[in-house]
């Protein structure tokens, strides 16, 4: 077989049999559903929101989320499709490795560690920011030393030294995280339900009291005139805000990861897709405003925006700070939660293939964890908490979503004419027009991001490709 070989739908589904008893189904609509929003509704709302509207989009960030959200939506319709026709671990791996082959699934995989593993990275940042604020409130400091990674990316993309060593609590709580996950799926989706529940609720109060403190020149102008830079405000700075903000939307995506672990999952995988889109859109777009109209855009470069604004409005919401404080710190540990779970479902999945050693498809006994992915994951991760600036995980993550949601919805359109009489228990509507424009509007949103963000995707792609080459290439499982 070669490299462009692909694995029949039918190959992937015996593969899963073979498997089965590692990844037992106990997730139902609700509880997928919860991971969907519970993994998408934190980083958004709670870091990126105000470094795309202080660098790119000022109030116009609302819109940014809008734009994101509809391409989002178009490649969601894609997943919902190609789900519902493999209930199977991996996602974007899985789908890409029927319709376009092994080497291409392997780019896609190794784009997903990207979305995955350093999306819990950036996570975990946010919720370092969100709790050293909270405890500087109480009049307790952290130690600079051990308070944020060791370098960050200036103005003109060079790299500055802080003076920290590590980020110790961003690393600390992946680590957590990677020990819950040990515990178990189920044990995983409770805390992630009770969670995601409370986190809504919060934001919507929020939201609620604070538009009442609104200052509507703050707003003015909403989408601030370009400086002359691609990019830098402007209807392009609109753009590539959403771009950036893409990566807000990578919950969504976990959904599809965990099909093989979910009860009726053809039917069940397409619902919790397109809901959790539909709700994180509407808060996304409603913080976005509250926050650009309590204060200027331009102070909202920070890992901690929505605490930034609502301490700029003064005592009249001093009591809401209290309850994000408490919504970041709780909220952004269901978001990692699903980040981290993520990975390990593609790490398992690429396992199951041969591509990675056997270690990551082996279950603990007398649990569903494959323990191998799970420990990886959450080392890996807790690592790059700890050393990796904030704004390069963000451009990186979004640029590795992007390149995943391009070939799934190339997907569609390929095993449309390559298996056209395979069960479609969910059909994409006004098909070929929906994969065909959700192809394009993902493209154009990578094309938005800094061309540095290019080359390091470039650079990254190498890298996968040295490891496919000298290990999967070898080793993979040919039937």
């Amino acid at each position: 077989m070669t490299p462009f070989a692909r694995k029949t739908i039918a190959a992937l589904q015996a593969s899963t049999r073979e498997n089965g008893d590692a990844l037992a189904p106990k997730i139902g609509l609700f509880a997928l559903v919860c991971f969907g929003v519970g993994g998408t509704v934190g980083a958004g709302i709670f870091i990126l929101t105000g470094t795309v509207a202080a660098q790119h989009s000022g109030p116009a960030v609302a819109l940014s989320f809008l734009i994101a959200s509809v391409v989002c939506l178009l490649a969601g319709l894609c997943y919902a499709e190609l789900a519902a026709m493999m209930p199977v671990a991996g996602s974007a791996y899985s789908y890409t490795h029927a319709s376009m082959g092994e080497a291409a699934a392997w780019a896609v995989a190794w784009c997903l560690v990207l979305e995955y593993l350093f999306a819990g990275a950036l996570v975990a940042i946010g919720w370092s920011a969100y709790l050293q604020a909270a405890l500087h409130d109480i009049g307790v400091v952290f130690p600079a030393i051990f308070s944020q990674a060791p370098f960050s990316i200036s103005a003109d993309r060079h790299l500055v030294a802080t003076g920290s060593i590590i980020d110790l609590p961003a690393a600390l709580v992946t680590l957590a995280c990677m020990a819950m996950l040990l515990r178990g799926t189920d044990f995983s989706a409770r805390i992630n339900n009770l969670i995601v529940v409370v986190k809504i609720a919060a934001m919507l109060l929020v939201v609620a009291t604070g538009f009442a403190f609104v200052d509507p020149a703050n707003w003015s102008p909403f989408i601030p005139a370009n400086e002359g830079v691609f990019g830098r405000f402007g209807w392009s700075g609109v753009m590539q805000g959403a771009g950036v903000l893409f990566f807000a939307y990578v919950g969504f995506d976990a959904v599809s990861t965990l099909a093989q672990d979910v009860r009726n999952p053809q039917r069940t995988v397409p619902q919790a897709l397109l809901a959790s889109v539909g709700v994180t859109t509407l808060l996304y777009a409603l913080v976005g405003l509250v926050i650009t109209g309590l204060v200027s855009y331009r102070l909202l470069n920070v890992a901690d925006p929505i605490y930034v604004a609502l301490n700029s409005a003064g005592p009249g919401l001093a009591w809401t700070k209290l309850i994000v404080g408490f919504v970041a710190i709780a909220g952004l540990v269901s978001v990692l939660l699903v980040t981290l779970l993520g990975q390990v479902r593609i790490f398992y999945a690429m396992g199951r293939d041969g591509l990675l050693p056997p270690a990551f498809t082996r279950a603990r006994p007398g649990s569903s964890v494959p323990y191998a992915g799970t420990l990886v994951t959450g080392l890996v991760a807790a690592l790059a908490a700890g050393v990796l600036p904030l704004n390069l995980l963000g451009e990186l993550i979004s640029m590795g979503t992007l390149f995943a949601f391009v070939m799934v919805s190339a997907s569609v359109l390929v095993l449309r004419r390559r298996e056209p009489d395979v069960a479609r228990p969910f059909r994409v509507p006004f098909y070929p027009l929906t994969p065909i424009l959700s192809v394009i509007a993902c493209i154009y949103l990578m094309w938005t991001l800094p061309q540095d963000t290019w080359i390091r995707l470039i650079v990254w792609l190498a890298i996968g490709g040295g490891i496919y080459w000298l290990y999967g290439l070898r080793r993979r499982k040919t039937g």
